[in-house]
């Protein structure tokens, strides 16, 4: 059983939840072939990564002169699915004008169609009945463009935010519509699909989760006395609400003086965060310690009390799931598909953008005893166990690919 892959840029640090994807689903039966658009090897530091980014065909890796002969190659064979694909390509790059993200308008999309042929013609070349995309954004238009002009037929999965700030400048419907079905990670995330694809589409969209690897999480480790102490991981991007996290923190250690918070990650807003810290003077309470790799992550999780995110706006993070199996309660913002997994007795919803009352969420849980954070926390392993094992979330998206979608 051979399938195909397509990521935008793949593999990467922060998309692991991908490549534990298509190794379950090889451990299935499954033979995957990796394509990508680019790469990210210069970034990559764990060895999964940089043995994940050999395996992987990087479509722009092949430079434009080699890629514009393939494409031009495959469109001379197949022109009139070339003219459907040329006219979707300029549909989808008018409403992307003006530099929506994601989009990059006609210009842009003009090689995305160069992209598409190209992909087109290597399925065909190497029999790969069926192309998966992750992500609505230019991996899904690239996919929806080849199977236009005669290349396998398509899937996505649907992840958001992205998706959702922009869902007409990336005909983010149209891509449904043309797709044999599509994946969302949260019944949040179907919702958001069924306000722009058809309502005869709705049969093929469908909710397989993003899953953790049970075995990486044996026993938890004891919950740690003291404090509190906090762990938050993510990329330091507006999304996350890290500033306002430490906005939250700053008024929590007026009344709990020992309060402590790692803060694990790196990205565009750091300045932003360093410069919040310093402004409440709470050097002594946060540590912000850059990107760590999957095991200091884990030691991370092991030596705090809970996770604490406070997004503004989510998928369903991958991290919730990582604390939760490594017993650990999580408060966080009631937003997107958060809400799915996070229950009271695994954790606390606070409204996102309130900084009293992630403030409040912060002291609830110093407030909890040992004893009852240590349920809480198993509480939430055996949820998140029962729900995301990678293993089980495969198995559905193997019923999906055997069956193309059909309900």
């Amino acid at each position: 059983m051979k399938i195909a892959y397509l990521i935008n840029t793949y593999p990467r640090g922060s998309q692991t939840f991908i490549r534990r994807e298509i190794l379950a689903l090889e451990r299935s039966g499954w033979d995957v072939h990796r394509f990508a658009l680019r790469s990210d090897r210069a970034a990559l530091v764990e060895p999964a990564d940089l043995a994940e980014d050999a395996r992987t065909e990087h479509i722009l890796g092949l430079g434009a002169g080699k890629l514009a002969l393939s494409a031009l190659g495959w469109i001379a064979r197949n022109p009139k699915g070339a003219l459907r694909a040329f006219v979707m390509a300029l549909r989808c790059g008018a409403k992307g004008a003006g530099g929506t993200p994601g989009t990059g308008g006609r210009l842009r999309h003009m090689i995305y169609l160069a992209e598409a042929a190209h992909l087109a013609r290597r399925c065909h070349d190497l029999r790969l009945p069926h192309l998966h995309a992750h992500f609505g954004t230019n991996s899904a238009t690239v996919a929806m463009l080849s199977a236009m002009m005669g290349g396998a037929g398509y899937s996505f999965t649907v992840h958001g935010p992205e998706e959702f700030d922009a869902p007409r400048a990336l005909c983010l419907g149209q891509k449904a519509d043309n797709a044999l079905f599509t994946v969302a990670i949260s019944s949040f995330g179907r919702s958001q699909l069924c306000r722009w694809a058809s309502t005869q589409t709705w049969p093929r969209l469908h909710v397989v989760h993003c899953g953790i690897e049970p075995w990486r999480y044996p026993d938890p480790a004891p919950m740690p006395a003291g404090g509190p102490h906090l762990v938050a991981i993510g990329r330091l991007s507006e999304q996350k609400g890290f500033a306002l996290l430490i906005e939250a923190v700053a008024r929590a250690v007026q009344t709990l003086p020992d309060l402590h918070l790692t803060l694990v990650g790196d990205g565009e807003l750091r300045p932003q965060v360093e410069a919040a810290i310093a402004r409440h003077d709470l050097s002594r309470h946060v540590t912000l310690t850059g990107w760590l790799d999957e095991a200091r992550v884990r030691d991370a999780l092991s030596a705090a009390q809970a996770l604490v995110l406070p997004s503004f706006a989510e998928g369903l993070p991958v991290v919730i799931m990582e604390a939760m199996a490594a017993g650990r309660p999580v408060i966080a913002t009631a937003i997107a598909g958060v809400p799915e997994l996070v229950t009271p007795d695994t954790g606390w919803l606070v409204p996102a953008g309130d900084v009293e009352a992630l403030a409040h969420g912060i002291c609830a849980m110093a407030a909890t005893p040992l004893d009852r954070l240590a349920e809480m926390g198993h509480a939430a392993r055996q949820r998140v166990l029962k729900r995301h094992d990678i293993d089980r979330e495969a198995e559905k998206l193997t019923v999906l690919f055997a069956s193309k979608g059909n309900p």
